[in-house]
């Protein structure tokens, strides 16, 4: 991984439906209407619904999942979310756009035997546009076996 540093990895299109916005804002609680309903939402600035900004940053594991030939970590046994340095919301995500995962390793170092911290530069991208629907600097722990346990 630390010859990876600075390389990037993209992901497959996915399409942001109305019914995942809809889950979501079941979800978490939050209809606002430029989610959930098309008919205020289209008089708005926005045109339409909107995915919630944190649908669009929850979608990193999906995004990560389509990546082609994505770089494995021999004898990882599990990674968890560590929290994010940096979240900017740049562009909003309308409803039946496709987005990619855009994924630039920046460091990965050990923190303990078996324990190491990935930092990850995030940016989802939304299908014909220029300006990113957001960039994130994530931070993860992937925890991997030791040699005797693999």
């Amino acid at each position: 991984m630390q010859q990876r540093i600075g390389t990037e990895t993209v992901s497959d299109w996915v399409e942001v439906t109305q019914e995942m916005i809809d889950k979501f804002a079941d979800a978490t609680g939050d209809h606002q209407f430029i989610h959930i309903d098309p008919v205020r939402a289209a008089q708005t600035p926005f045109g339409g619904t909107i995915a919630h900004g944190f649908l669009t940053l929850s979608l990193m594991p999906l995004l990560s999942s389509k990546v082609p030939d994505a770089p494995q970590i021999e004898g990882a046994m599990m990674g968890v979310n560590y929290g994010g340095e940096k979240v900017r919301f740049l562009s909003p995500v309308r409803s039946g756009s496709k987005v990619r995962g855009r994924f630039k390793l920046l460091s990965f170092n050990e923190k303990k035997p078996g324990q190491w911290q990935q930092s990850m530069e995030f940016t989802v991208e939304i299908e014909g546009q220029d300006k990113p629907a957001l960039i994130a600097e994530w931070l993860s722990q992937v925890f991997v076996a030791p040699p005797s346990a693999k």
